[in-house]
């Protein structure tokens, strides 16, 4: 799998979401909304990326891009600001591990490596299984347990992506503007 190289666009990406949700209207004016796909699929991201860099820089991102077409490929790309590593509390009672962690940020079905500093629970990539509120959300351990202790959590931000459209400018010598669409994909 190949990752984007480590160039980074200038300020002022965009983000867009649009979660997969099926809506039936009722008669008396109340909605059914679900979700439906996989959890870990619902909310797929489309980046609109600008990147002001050297000609030099430019050939490498359309080298790239172009080599993605050629192969029918996605790529590795972490948008900038979206992972994050946080620390805080852990308590596992059975199998349900409970994490709190001030504003943490983190939604259900977000995968994060957790490392638990003390205690005896194992590390690994977990899949939050709920989101009480701002400050606890909660994974499920491999196997049951009752301890606790300090926990860090790391959330890479990284996804699989494609780039269908993008486009070259050249403003003056030796320096391009490529503006880019990646549009997140779920693969295995």
């Amino acid at each position: 799998m190949a990752t984007f190289p480590s160039i980074t666009p200038t300020y002022g990406m965009r983000k867009n979401s649009k979660p997969k949700v099926r809506v039936s209207s009722l008669g008396d004016g109340y909605e059914f909304r679900a979700v439906y796909g996989l959890p870990l699929s619902q909310d797929p991201k489309v980046y609109d990326l600008t990147f002001n860099v050297s000609e030099t820089q430019a050939d490498v991102i359309e080298a790239f891009l172009r080599s993605r077409v050629n192969d029918q490929a996605s790529f590795t790309f972490t948008p900038p600001a979206e992972g994050f590593t946080k620390t805080g509390l852990y308590s596992q009672s059975a199998t349900t591990v409970t994490i709190t962690i001030s504003n943490h940020g983190i939604a259900i079905g977000d995968v994060l490596t957790i490392d638990y500093t003390t205690g005896s629970a194992t590390d690994g990539t977990f899949v939050v299984a709920s989101s009480a509120d701002a400050n606890t959300f909660t994974v499920t351990a491999a196997s049951s347990a009752t301890n606790s202790g300090n926990v860090s959590i790391t959330l890479s931000g990284a996804g699989q992506y494609v780039c269908d459209t993008w486009t070259k400018t050249i403003p003056y010598n030796e320096r391009a503007i490529i503006t880019t669409t990646f549009r997140e994909v779920f693969e295995p």
